[in-house]
């Protein structure tokens, strides 16, 4: 007996399309092709940056709402839908430093439980960067931060000039760490008339790597100042005395150890020429202005008939604008990854270099998938 061909089943709703968007790749790649940029700052004055850089990019902040309840607890609200969407949330860093974390942290996790495809963080100054090596039994706090960004949803980060280059280790995702340095020498190179004759300075031994990237590439001179008013990382305690000695306690005479002889810096001293030049100190970043009048006031011994200050991230904290203001800095020179409005007002002497349009070109890459080398052409690992 022949076999009856078997045809397709037909149901009542073959006739039946899913609307597009439903079940169709297409329409889901185009969903998931967007971004969005937020701000997790609560303060207005905090917000400038974003939108500089949101402007630059031709696209709308994110609308959400950042704020603190009544008894201090950070509240965090996305006003729009963000799933499957890369987004860039920007966070810099005011004085309440703690409170610039949570919403961070509030904001990074609000929008993992909203099904964000990615979450890049751009944090031009990373805070805590300065606590990134054991200091007697204290912590490495760099490193709780970076676990505590990764575990509230970041997949990336974007900052700028790292205090140590070693934080990136940190991470278990990729950190982009740009570099400001290109707009500084800009700035030299364009406000500073008779630049040429300008002298290059370190104000520590520390600094001297970045105080001689920046005279190589300007042609200058290069000046360090070392001596006992300094008071460098590298000299702090770190507590490997510890524990402490007991008295009476005997000890094997196979573990006795060589006795180290304690430091004791020479006088202070100027490594260079700076008479009768500009002198051009340069760091990363500029927050307890004491050693940097200091240094000006030496400098300004030695003959510099002219001092500028030159630092990535201007926190200038406590009484700094006032210090400033009275000492013989003439100008300091920092890049807008802090808020620094109200220090602006009450010195002068400060000035700002806005770096919005390579965290924005960085944002667009990200995005794209296109490489980041463009961003680091000519970056050596001393910049």
């Amino acid at each position: 007996m022949p076999r009856k061909l078997l045809l397709p089943y037909k149901s009542a709703f073959s006739h039946f399309r899913a609307p597009r968007g439903l079940h169709d790749p297409v329409a889901m790649n185009a969903a998931r092709s967007g971004y969005r940029v937020f701000s997790a700052n609560s303060t207005a004055a905090s917000t400038e940056l974003a939108k500089k850089i949101t402007e630059r990019l031709g696209a709308e902040l994110g609308k959400s709402v950042v704020y603190q309840e009544t008894n201090g607890e950070t509240r965090v609200e996305i006003k729009e839908s963000v799933r499957g969407q890369d987004i860039f949330i920007i966070q810099t860093i005011p004085r309440d430093v703690n409170t610039a974390v949570m919403e961070l942290l509030i904001m990074a996790y609000a929008l993992k439980t909203s099904c964000a495809r990615n979450i890049i963080g751009v944090i031009p100054y990373f805070p805590y960067s300065k606590q990134s090596k054991m200091r007697k039994r204290g912590s490495i706090v760099c490193k709780l931060l970076a676990s505590m960004l990764a575990k509230a949803g970041l997949t990336h980060i974007i900052t700028m000039d790292l205090h140590q280059k070693e934080i990136q280790g940190f991470f278990s995702f990729p950190v982009d760490n740009l570099r400001a340095s290109p707009f500084l020498l800009q700035y030299i190179q364009e406000e500073i008339p008779d630049y040429r004759n300008a002298v290059i300075v370190a104000k520590s031994p520390g600094a001297a790597k970045r105080a001689q990237s920046y005279a190589e590439r300007l042609r200058l001179g290069l000046a360090v100042i070392h001596g006992e008013a300094q008071c460098t990382e590298q000299d702090m305690d770190d507590g490997r005395h510890s524990p402490p000695t007991l008295k009476n306690a005997t000890v094997h005479p196979g573990l006795e150890l060589p006795l180290m002889m304690a430091k004791e810096k020479p006088p202070i001293t100027v490594v260079g020429d700076v008479g009768g030049r500009i002198a051009i100190i340069v760091d990363d970043i500029i927050d307890d202005v004491e050693s940097f009048v200091a240094a000006a006031e030496i400098l300004k011994e030695r003959g510099a008939y002219k001092i500028f200050v030159m630092a990535t991230h201007g926190l200038l904290s406590a009484d700094a604008p006032r210090l400033i203001e009275e000492s013989s800095i003439d100008e300091v020179v920092v890049t807008n990854t802090v808020p620094h409005e109200v220090q602006k007002l009450q010195c002068p002497k400060i000035k700002t270099v806005d770096i919005s349009l390579i965290l924005s070109e960085a944002i667009r890459r990200i995005h794209n998938g296109e490489s980041m080398a463009y961003l680091f052409r000519n970056i050596t690992v001393d910049d």
